[in-house]
């Protein structure tokens, strides 16, 4: 064609001695096809906004995650894991409604492995063999021991059904009430004491203090599968109505105005335990009827929020038994 001879590729080159050049076929056309409309920020790999979907993907809850690996939740509304061996074994001979006892692979056997398989097997709850990484992930300082206990979320009392029942017993009602306790390890042990001391139930705030947790369930030692915990909506309007149903709302603090030595238990009564820096709150202290102190014999100017309710309790025992 006159004019296009001098094109580049406007005419074929010569071929080989066996023949012509094949050509491409269209496929070199084809390639400069275009790719269509360009995918949304969130879909594009690279893209800040397709990090920061993929990050809150990550953190929102696992839904429908598969049987044999532990979750991991740090949060309310799942299961929770408790580690150790001495706490799962005592969580399941409480008779703890776990789901599942994860067992790590080459775990060491001993009696309690075998009595936790042995419960577990019993009662119906799933046993399961996973690799030790998977139990590590759930432990940062490797506590579990080769062995986890899955429970599921803890179902809090009503305040008004703990009080009816603690009211029915035979002995007179003996209830325990949190101020702002913000140590689940705290919370763990106070019920373990209640339950070693004969209490019905303990209550706690909704907000601001320790749930019944993992770690509470752990250091319960399996007492919050057997006590009753209630949580309160407002805590000294809950005081005021346990006080206007005849039980005593007795508060500890080192400066109170009565010592245990001259303090009563006999009567129906509500311990109240402080926070552990703070103590009672004002409103709280405000609807006791009494403080109460614990008589010191060394220069230790405070206890624990869990021991010194653990002393009152067994105090509380001691003058009902006699």
């Amino acid at each position: 064609m006159a004019g296009n001879s001098q094109r580049r590729g406007a005419i074929r080159k010569g071929g080989t001695k066996k023949g012509q050049t094949v050509g491409s076929g269209g496929q070199r056309r084809r390639g400069l096809e275009g790719r269509g409309a360009t995918p949304p920020a969130t879909a594009r790999k690279y893209h800040p906004a397709a990090k920061r979907a993929a990050a809150a993907a990550k953190a929102a809850p696992a839904k429908g995650r598969p049987a044999g690996r532990p979750g991991t939740r740090k949060g309310d509304g799942g299961p929770e894991l408790v580690l150790g061996r001495n706490p799962v074994v005592e969580c399941l001979r409480a008779g703890v409604p776990a789901t599942a006892l994860y067992v790590a692979v080459g775990t060491e056997n001993d009696e309690r492995l075998t009595e936790a398989v042995k419960l577990a097997a019993d009662t119906g709850i799933s046993i399961l063999e996973v690799p030790r990484t998977d139990l590590d992930k759930m432990s940062s300082n490797g506590l579990h021991q080769g062995m986890a206990l899955q429970v599921p979320p803890y179902r809090y009392a009503h305040p008004d059904d703990l009080l009816d029942a603690a009211r029915g017993a035979p002995e007179p009602a003996l209830l325990v009430a949190l101020d702002n306790i913000s140590d689940p390890r705290n919370l763990g042990a106070v019920i373990r004491s209640v339950a070693a001391f004969g209490g019905h139930g303990v209550v706690i705030p909704q907000r601001r203090s320790a749930s019944v947790t993992a770690v509470a369930w752990r250091t319960s030692a399996g007492a919050a599968a057997r006590l009753p915990v209630a949580r309160a909506t407002n805590l000294t309007r809950t005081l005021k109505d346990y006080a206007n149903a005849g039980l005593q709302i007795v508060g500890l603090d080192a400066g109170g105005d009565t010592t245990l030595d001259e303090f009563d238990g006999s009567a129906p009564t509500v311990v109240v335990v402080g926070s552990e820096g703070k103590g009672l709150s004002r409103l709280v202290r405000d609807t006791c009827d009494s403080i109460l102190s614990i008589p010191m014999a060394g220069p230790v100017e405070s206890l624990n929020a869990s021991v010194a309710a653990g002393v009152v309790l067994a105090d509380i025992a001691r003058q009902r038994r006699i």
